[in-house]
């Protein structure tokens, strides 16, 4: 896998320590997962995996061309599906995606058993995947102090995905977990570190520096890299098997709800800028 490969992310190698960086490359719009994002950061976790000389992986999102204004920053605006992208795809990589797979499955998987470190550097506003995928695949979380998460998929009416409906009750505990999923409001920085969704809060300018000492720590010469992903092993292996029960029903439920009449006037509703009137159908 090279970097030819990419058009969605930078896949960006440090030769001399083998930490990659992957940068979600859409600020256009907000560095939306569209599905070649999603698919490619699929092959961006199957490169980290499969390359021997790849020690760690961090992940961030791209700054808006032509803004030096750090509170604009998006690390990621979620989903966002656009038949036109898909039409535009050869047939090899349309075979690639399952369209089924609403809760993410394939990429979950991938990174919830990649061992080697994984640390998210979160530069600005995380909603719906953009705040799961971080959930679902990072060691250390770390935030701008701009950065704000939310979770709107009930308030759109459906329901979350990327295993969150699993993970995030067993970090919250499942009174906090309900209420930031069925209100889907929005967390600051700071709240979200003091609920322990993030490791740390950062001045902007020092997020990126602040993740790339971490992962020096977390491999060969600084830190004891075998033991590091031994470790992650232990972790992460014994609730596979759950993780991917999830998943399923993520995705049954997700292909359920967009189907419904409550999905089609959340959507509605907001593109005439009003509030939705459910129907509980």
């Amino acid at each position: 896998m090279t970097a030819r490969n990419f058009e969605s992310i930078l896949y960006e190698k440090d030769n001399a320590t083998g930490i990659v960086t992957v940068t979600i490359n859409r600020p256009d719009i907000r560095n939306a997962l569209t599905l070649r994002v999603l698919l490619e950061l699929r092959w961006a976790a199957d490169a980290v995996k499969e390359d021997e000389t790849a020690t760690a992986l961090i992940l961030t999102g791209a700054r808006p061309k032509g803004s030096a204004d750090p509170s604009k920053e998006a690390f990621s605006s979620g989903g966002y599906f656009n038949p036109a992208e898909l039409s535009s795809m050869d047939e090899e990589t349309k075979k690639e995606i399952d369209l089924t797979d609403i809760a993410q499955k394939h990429i979950c998987l991938r990174l919830w058993k990649l061992y080697k470190p994984v640390i998210v550097a979160m530069n600005g506003l995380a909603i719906g995947g953009g705040l799961t995928i971080p959930l679902a695949c990072a060691d250390l979380i770390f935030a701008s102090e701009h950065a704000w998460g939310r979770l709107p998929f009930v308030s759109l009416g459906i329901v979350p995905e990327l295993a969150s409906s699993y993970l995030l009750p067993r970090l919250l505990g499942f009174q906090k977990a309900k209420e930031i999923m069925f209100f889907g409001e929005r967390l600051t920085a700071r709240q979200m570190f003091e609920l322990g969704i993030v490791n740390k809060v950062l001045p902007h300018e020092e997020l990126m520096p602040h993740a790339r000492e971490t992962a020096l720590k977390l491999i060969p010469p600084k830190g004891p890299g075998a033991a590091v992903r031994m470790t992650k092993e232990l972790l992460h292996a014994p609730l596979i098997e759950a993780v991917t029960r999830s998943l399923d029903m993520e995705n049954v439920a997700l292909n359920k709800q967009f189907a419904s009449r409550d999905f089609s006037e959340a959507i509605a509703a907001r593109i005439e800028k009003r509030e939705p009137v459910f129907t509980g159908k």
